[in-house]
Protein backbone atom coordinates (compact mmCIF):
# COMPACT_ATOMS: atom_id res chain seq x y z
CA UNK A 1 0.00 0.00 0.00
CA UNK A 2 1.15 3.81 -1.07
CA UNK A 3 1.57 5.44 2.28
CA UNK A 4 -0.83 8.40 2.84
CA UNK A 5 1.86 11.27 2.98
CA UNK A 6 3.56 9.66 -0.06
CA UNK A 7 -0.04 9.42 -1.72
CA UNK A 8 -0.48 13.14 -0.45
CA UNK A 9 2.60 14.36 -2.05
CA UNK A 10 2.01 12.49 -5.99
CA UNK A 11 -1.45 14.45 -5.36
CA UNK A 12 0.15 17.72 -5.06
CA UNK A 13 2.68 17.06 -7.73
CA UNK A 14 0.28 15.90 -10.77
CA UNK A 15 -1.78 19.18 -9.33
CA UNK A 16 0.13 21.51 -10.31
CA UNK A 17 2.26 19.38 -13.01
CA UNK A 18 -0.51 18.15 -15.08
CA UNK A 19 -3.34 19.53 -15.22
CA UNK A 20 -4.83 17.23 -17.69
CA UNK A 21 -4.56 14.46 -16.26
CA UNK A 22 -5.80 15.88 -12.99
CA UNK A 23 -8.71 16.47 -14.08
CA UNK A 24 -9.29 13.01 -16.01
CA UNK A 25 -8.33 11.28 -12.75
CA UNK A 26 -11.36 12.89 -10.54
CA UNK A 27 -14.00 10.57 -12.61
CA UNK A 28 -11.62 7.45 -11.39
CA UNK A 29 -12.54 5.56 -8.57
CA UNK A 30 -10.39 5.90 -5.63
CA UNK A 31 -8.83 1.99 -5.66
CA UNK A 32 -7.20 2.85 -9.69
CA UNK A 33 -7.56 7.09 -8.70
CA UNK A 34 -4.53 6.87 -5.89
CA UNK A 35 -1.87 4.45 -7.45
CA UNK A 36 -2.47 6.12 -11.45
CA UNK A 37 -1.64 9.70 -9.49
CA UNK A 38 1.39 8.10 -7.93
CA UNK A 39 2.44 6.09 -11.34
CA UNK A 40 1.69 9.69 -12.83
CA UNK A 41 3.56 11.34 -10.18
CA UNK A 42 6.81 8.94 -10.64
CA UNK A 43 6.52 9.43 -14.65
CA UNK A 44 6.58 13.83 -14.46
CA UNK A 45 9.58 12.95 -12.03
CA UNK A 46 11.51 11.32 -15.05
CA UNK A 47 10.03 13.61 -17.61
CA UNK A 48 11.21 16.19 -15.83
CA UNK A 49 14.52 15.21 -14.59
CA UNK A 50 15.46 14.56 -18.14
CA UNK A 51 13.90 17.58 -19.82
CA UNK A 52 14.73 20.12 -16.96
CA UNK A 53 18.58 19.22 -16.97
CA UNK A 54 21.33 20.45 -18.45
CA UNK A 55 23.43 16.65 -18.24
CA UNK A 56 20.56 14.99 -19.83
CA UNK A 57 22.45 11.78 -20.16
CA UNK A 58 23.75 12.04 -16.24
CA UNK A 59 20.00 12.73 -15.73
CA UNK A 60 18.67 9.44 -17.75
CA UNK A 61 21.16 7.31 -15.77
CA UNK A 62 20.40 8.65 -12.11
CA UNK A 63 17.01 7.41 -13.26
CA UNK A 64 18.01 4.24 -14.23
CA UNK A 65 19.44 3.49 -10.84
CA UNK A 66 16.39 5.09 -8.94
CA UNK A 67 14.22 2.42 -11.29
CA UNK A 68 16.78 -1.04 -10.25
CA UNK A 69 16.32 0.42 -6.88
CA UNK A 70 12.77 0.55 -6.97
CA UNK A 71 12.40 -3.09 -8.73
CA UNK A 72 14.97 -4.48 -5.99
CA UNK A 73 12.49 -3.17 -3.42
CA UNK A 74 14.95 -0.64 -1.89
CA UNK A 75 13.35 2.42 -3.75
CA UNK A 76 15.02 5.70 -2.73
CA UNK A 77 14.32 8.16 0.39
CA UNK A 78 11.47 10.19 -1.84
CA UNK A 79 7.93 10.07 -1.89
CA UNK A 80 7.71 9.78 -5.85
CA UNK A 81 10.04 6.42 -5.56
CA UNK A 82 8.59 4.70 -2.44
CA UNK A 83 5.06 5.09 -3.84
CA UNK A 84 6.07 3.64 -7.50
CA UNK A 85 7.64 0.94 -5.27
CA UNK A 86 4.29 -0.19 -3.48
CA UNK A 87 3.09 -0.10 -7.02
CA UNK A 88 5.45 -2.68 -8.55
CA UNK A 89 4.92 -4.79 -5.63
CA UNK A 90 0.81 -4.26 -5.09
CA UNK A 91 -0.28 -4.70 -8.80
CA UNK A 92 3.07 -6.75 -10.36
CA UNK A 93 3.65 -4.16 -12.48
CA UNK A 94 6.06 -5.64 -15.65
CA UNK A 95 9.55 -4.23 -15.67
CA UNK A 96 9.33 -3.92 -19.37
CA UNK A 97 6.80 -0.99 -19.13
CA UNK A 98 8.82 1.76 -16.86
CA UNK A 99 12.07 0.67 -19.03
CA UNK A 100 10.30 1.44 -22.41
CA UNK A 101 9.33 5.04 -20.44
CA UNK A 102 13.52 5.40 -19.77
CA UNK A 103 14.08 4.19 -23.19
CA UNK A 104 12.53 7.29 -24.75
CA UNK A 105 13.54 9.58 -22.64
CA UNK A 106 16.99 8.46 -23.12
CA UNK A 107 16.73 9.10 -27.02
CA UNK A 108 15.50 12.54 -25.77
CA UNK A 109 18.73 12.95 -23.98
CA UNK A 110 20.68 11.96 -26.81
CA UNK A 111 18.74 14.78 -28.77
CA UNK A 112 17.48 11.74 -31.41
CA UNK A 113 15.39 12.99 -34.12
CA UNK A 114 12.74 11.29 -36.26
CA UNK A 115 13.04 10.63 -39.82
CA UNK A 116 9.23 9.14 -40.61
CA UNK A 117 5.78 9.42 -39.05
CA UNK A 118 6.58 5.79 -37.66
CA UNK A 119 10.05 6.97 -35.84
CA UNK A 120 7.77 9.76 -33.66
CA UNK A 121 4.95 7.13 -33.32
CA UNK A 122 7.86 5.19 -32.04
CA UNK A 123 8.63 7.49 -29.47
CA UNK A 124 5.20 8.22 -28.45
CA UNK A 125 5.45 4.74 -27.85
CA UNK A 126 7.87 4.83 -25.43
CA UNK A 127 6.66 8.09 -23.30
CA UNK A 128 3.52 8.04 -23.69
CA UNK A 129 1.55 4.71 -24.60
CA UNK A 130 3.86 3.09 -21.87
CA UNK A 131 1.93 5.18 -19.13
CA UNK A 132 -1.07 4.16 -20.60
CA UNK A 133 -0.39 0.05 -20.33
CA UNK A 134 0.58 0.85 -16.99
CA UNK A 135 -2.44 2.61 -16.38
CA UNK A 136 -4.42 -0.62 -17.71
CA UNK A 137 -1.99 -3.00 -14.85
CA UNK A 138 -3.85 -0.59 -12.12
CA UNK A 139 -7.41 -1.36 -13.82
CA UNK A 140 -6.64 -4.83 -14.01
CA UNK A 141 -7.08 -4.95 -17.58
CA UNK A 142 -4.88 -7.27 -19.27
CA UNK A 143 -6.70 -7.94 -22.58
CA UNK A 144 -4.55 -7.74 -25.31
CA UNK A 145 -7.60 -5.80 -27.74
CA UNK A 146 -7.77 -3.17 -24.39
CA UNK A 147 -4.30 -2.90 -23.97
CA UNK A 148 -3.79 -1.95 -28.09
CA UNK A 149 -6.38 0.58 -27.76
CA UNK A 150 -5.12 2.11 -24.91
CA UNK A 151 -1.71 2.53 -26.68
CA UNK A 152 -3.31 4.06 -29.55
CA UNK A 153 -4.47 6.57 -26.64
CA UNK A 154 -1.15 6.90 -25.74
CA UNK A 155 0.08 7.89 -29.07
CA UNK A 156 -2.21 10.13 -29.66
CA UNK A 157 -1.75 12.20 -26.64
CA UNK A 158 1.88 12.42 -27.34
CA UNK A 159 1.05 13.96 -31.16
CA UNK A 160 -0.82 16.04 -29.71
CA UNK A 161 1.69 17.42 -26.89
CA UNK A 162 4.16 17.50 -30.18
CA UNK A 163 1.96 19.62 -32.06
CA UNK A 164 0.95 21.80 -29.60
CA UNK A 165 4.43 22.12 -28.23
CA UNK A 166 6.65 23.04 -31.90
CA UNK A 167 7.36 26.61 -30.93
CA UNK A 168 8.73 25.76 -27.36
CA UNK A 169 10.55 22.77 -28.58
CA UNK A 170 12.27 24.77 -31.44
CA UNK A 171 13.42 27.04 -28.63
CA UNK A 172 15.21 24.62 -27.24
CA UNK A 173 16.79 23.27 -30.10
CA UNK A 174 14.66 19.74 -30.18
CA UNK A 175 12.40 19.03 -33.48
CA UNK A 176 9.65 16.62 -33.08
CA UNK A 177 8.11 16.80 -36.15
CA UNK A 178 9.70 14.53 -39.27
CA UNK A 179 12.32 15.14 -41.19
CA UNK A 180 11.08 13.30 -44.54
CA UNK A 181 7.86 16.14 -43.90
CA UNK A 182 10.47 19.02 -43.53
CA UNK A 183 12.48 17.51 -46.85
CA UNK A 184 9.05 17.51 -48.83
CA UNK A 185 8.25 21.29 -48.34
CA UNK A 186 11.33 22.24 -48.31
CA UNK A 187 11.95 23.41 -45.01
CA UNK A 188 15.69 23.40 -43.64
CA UNK A 189 15.49 22.19 -40.32
CA UNK A 190 18.67 24.45 -38.93
CA UNK A 191 16.80 27.55 -40.20
CA UNK A 192 13.71 26.39 -39.00
CA UNK A 193 15.07 26.01 -35.33
CA UNK A 194 17.38 28.89 -35.56
CA UNK A 195 13.99 30.80 -36.73
CA UNK A 196 11.05 29.56 -35.92
CA UNK A 197 8.21 31.00 -37.84
CA UNK A 198 4.44 29.44 -38.33
CA UNK A 199 4.87 29.41 -42.27
CA UNK A 200 2.26 27.49 -44.10
CA UNK A 201 4.04 24.13 -44.87
CA UNK A 202 5.00 24.65 -40.73
CA UNK A 203 1.54 24.63 -40.16
CA UNK A 204 0.24 21.83 -42.25
CA UNK A 205 2.96 19.79 -40.54
CA UNK A 206 1.12 20.48 -37.23
CA UNK A 207 -2.39 19.61 -39.03
CA UNK A 208 -1.16 16.01 -40.10
CA UNK A 209 -0.09 15.57 -36.87
CA UNK A 210 -3.26 16.70 -35.17
CA UNK A 211 -5.88 14.92 -37.71
CA UNK A 212 -3.50 11.68 -37.03
CA UNK A 213 -3.75 11.90 -33.29
CA UNK A 214 -7.56 12.47 -33.76
CA UNK A 215 -7.62 8.99 -36.05
CA UNK A 216 -6.50 7.49 -32.78
CA UNK A 217 -8.71 9.20 -30.60
CA UNK A 218 -11.37 7.85 -32.32
CA UNK A 219 -9.97 4.28 -32.55
CA UNK A 220 -9.01 4.74 -28.77
CA UNK A 221 -13.33 4.68 -27.89
CA UNK A 222 -13.46 1.57 -28.66
CA UNK A 223 -11.37 -0.11 -25.96
CA UNK A 224 -12.67 2.32 -23.56
CA UNK A 225 -16.14 -0.11 -23.56
CA UNK A 226 -13.55 -3.05 -22.82
CA UNK A 227 -12.41 -1.30 -19.25
CA UNK A 228 -13.92 -1.51 -15.73
CA UNK A 229 -17.07 0.46 -16.05
CA UNK A 230 -16.09 2.88 -13.31
CA UNK A 231 -12.65 3.59 -14.84
CA UNK A 232 -14.59 4.46 -18.28
CA UNK A 233 -15.57 8.18 -16.87
CA UNK A 234 -11.82 8.91 -16.17
CA UNK A 235 -10.19 7.64 -19.64
CA UNK A 236 -13.24 9.35 -21.52
CA UNK A 237 -12.35 12.13 -20.01
CA UNK A 238 -8.63 11.80 -20.61
CA UNK A 239 -9.18 11.08 -24.11
CA UNK A 240 -11.66 14.56 -24.51
CA UNK A 241 -9.76 16.74 -22.44
CA UNK A 242 -6.22 15.92 -24.89
CA UNK A 243 -7.92 15.82 -28.04
CA UNK A 244 -9.30 19.36 -27.22
CA UNK A 245 -5.78 20.78 -27.39
CA UNK A 246 -6.13 19.58 -30.30
CA UNK A 247 -9.30 21.13 -31.40
CA UNK A 248 -7.77 24.05 -29.85
CA UNK A 249 -5.02 24.06 -32.39
CA UNK A 250 -7.22 23.87 -35.41
CA UNK A 251 -9.18 27.35 -33.66
CA UNK A 252 -5.50 28.80 -34.02
CA UNK A 253 -5.21 28.02 -37.52
CA UNK A 254 -2.30 25.35 -36.34
CA UNK A 255 -0.09 28.21 -35.15
CA UNK A 256 1.64 26.66 -32.26
CA UNK A 257 4.67 28.80 -32.42
CA UNK A 258 3.23 32.56 -32.14
CA UNK A 259 1.35 31.03 -29.14
CA UNK A 260 0.45 27.87 -27.00
CA UNK A 261 -2.74 26.16 -27.33
CA UNK A 262 -4.83 26.03 -24.13
CA UNK A 263 -8.08 24.72 -22.77
CA UNK A 264 -10.13 26.43 -20.13
CA UNK A 265 -11.23 25.51 -17.46
CA UNK A 266 -15.11 25.44 -18.31
CA UNK A 267 -14.05 23.56 -21.61
CA UNK A 268 -12.63 20.95 -18.80
CA UNK A 269 -15.74 20.34 -16.72
CA UNK A 270 -17.85 20.00 -20.15
CA UNK A 271 -15.58 17.39 -21.52
CA UNK A 272 -16.34 15.66 -17.91
CA UNK A 273 -20.05 15.97 -18.24
CA UNK A 274 -19.28 14.39 -21.57
CA UNK A 275 -17.37 11.75 -20.60
CA UNK A 276 -19.99 10.84 -17.57
CA UNK A 277 -22.96 10.78 -20.16
CA UNK A 278 -20.83 8.70 -22.81
CA UNK A 279 -19.91 6.20 -20.20
CA UNK A 280 -23.22 5.37 -19.18
CA UNK A 281 -24.19 5.40 -22.97
CA UNK A 282 -21.22 2.56 -23.62
CA UNK A 283 -23.01 0.02 -20.98
CA UNK A 284 -25.85 -0.23 -23.63
CA UNK A 285 -24.03 -0.79 -26.20
CA UNK A 286 -22.29 -3.48 -28.06
CA UNK A 287 -18.99 -3.65 -28.00
CA UNK A 288 -17.13 -2.28 -31.58
CA UNK A 289 -15.32 -4.03 -33.96
CA UNK A 290 -12.68 -1.28 -33.88
CA UNK A 291 -11.51 -3.23 -30.49
CA UNK A 292 -9.90 -6.06 -32.43
CA UNK A 293 -8.18 -3.50 -34.95
CA UNK A 294 -4.42 -4.83 -35.10
CA UNK A 295 -1.98 -2.92 -33.00
CA UNK A 296 0.30 -0.37 -34.42
CA UNK A 297 3.34 -1.82 -35.00
CA UNK A 298 5.25 0.83 -33.01
CA UNK A 299 3.10 -0.28 -29.65
CA UNK A 300 2.94 -4.31 -29.89
CA UNK A 301 6.09 -4.43 -27.56
CA UNK A 302 4.12 -3.00 -25.41
CA UNK A 303 0.56 -4.42 -25.30
CA UNK A 304 2.48 -8.41 -25.06
CA UNK A 305 4.86 -6.81 -22.13
CA UNK A 306 1.40 -5.79 -20.32
CA UNK A 307 -0.82 -9.04 -21.16
CA UNK A 308 2.37 -11.77 -20.31
CA UNK A 309 3.03 -9.54 -17.16
CA UNK A 310 6.27 -10.16 -16.74
CA UNK A 311 7.39 -8.47 -13.84
CA UNK A 312 11.12 -8.92 -13.31
CA UNK A 313 12.20 -9.42 -17.14
CA UNK A 314 15.81 -8.37 -18.25
CA UNK A 315 16.53 -4.75 -20.06
CA UNK A 316 15.82 -5.19 -23.91
CA UNK A 317 19.28 -5.20 -26.37
CA UNK A 318 17.65 -1.93 -27.53
CA UNK A 319 17.42 0.14 -23.85
CA UNK A 320 21.05 -1.97 -22.63
CA UNK A 321 22.95 -0.05 -26.28
CA UNK A 322 20.99 3.70 -25.75
CA UNK A 323 22.46 3.53 -21.65
CA UNK A 324 25.63 2.16 -22.82
CA UNK A 325 26.41 5.29 -25.09
CA UNK A 326 25.27 7.53 -22.65
CA UNK A 327 27.95 5.80 -20.09
CA UNK A 328 30.24 6.55 -22.81
CA UNK A 329 29.18 10.11 -23.25
CA UNK A 330 28.96 10.77 -19.33
CA UNK A 331 32.63 9.69 -19.19
CA UNK A 332 34.13 11.17 -22.30
CA UNK A 333 32.76 14.59 -21.13
CA UNK A 334 34.11 13.82 -17.26
CA UNK A 335 37.33 12.86 -19.21
CA UNK A 336 37.34 16.36 -20.85
CA UNK A 337 36.42 18.64 -18.04
CA UNK A 338 38.95 16.90 -16.12
CA UNK A 339 41.53 17.15 -18.93
CA UNK A 340 40.49 20.95 -18.82
CA UNK A 341 40.70 21.49 -15.24
CA UNK A 342 44.43 20.24 -14.94
CA UNK A 343 44.99 23.01 -17.23
CA UNK A 344 44.16 25.40 -15.48
CA UNK A 345 46.94 27.51 -12.84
Amino acid sequence: MIAPKDLEHCHEAIRHGSLSFHAASKLLPARVRDPALALYAFCRLADDEVDLKAEKAEAVLRLRDRLDAVYAGRPQNAAPDRAFAAIVEDFDMPRALPDALLEGLAWDAEGRQYQTLSGVKDYSARVASAVGAMMCVLMGVRDADALARACDLGVAMQLTNIARDVGEDALENRIYLPLDWLDETGVDRDRFLADPKPTKAIRHMVKKLVMEANRLYMRSEAGVAALPRSCRPGIYAARFIYAGIGGQLTTMGYDSISSRARTTKLQKMGWLGQSTMLSTASMLMPRSAVLYAKPLEEVQFLVEAASIGSVGSSRSDALISVLTTLERHRRDQRSHLAGHGAGVV
